[in-house]
C-alpha cells in the first residue's frame, strides 16, 4: 500500500480537502479501484490533506489522472 496526498494551504483549506475527498471517492468507484481507503487530514489551521491508500497496482493509474502533490508508505493498520 502507498499513501497519496493532495496538500491544500489557507484558510479554505478544509472545506477544499474536504470537497477533494468526495471527488476522489466518486473517481476510484468509476474507475472500479477497489482496495482503496481514504480520508481527510487536518494539519494545522491553514493545511489540510486528502488521502488515499492504493495498493501499489493503482498508484500509477491515480498518479497520472490526479497528480497527488506527495505520497509516503501507509501506516500500518
Amino acid at each position: 500500500m502507498r499513501r497519496l496526498f493532495w496538500d491544500y494551504f489557507g484558510p479554505r483549506a478544509a472545506g477544499t480537502a474536504e470537497h477533494f475527498h468526495r471527488h476522489l471517492d466518486a473517481f476510484l468507484a468509476a474507475e472500479g479501484l477497489s482496495g482503496c481507503q481514504t480520508g481527510v487530514e487536518h494539519l494545522g489551521p491553514a493545511h489540510s490533506a486528502a488521502f488515499c491508500d492504493a495498493p501499489h497496482a493503482h498508484c500509477e493509474a491515480i498518479a497520472a489522472r490526479l497528480r497527488p502533490r506527495r505520497s509516503g508508505a501507509s501506516p500500518p493498520a
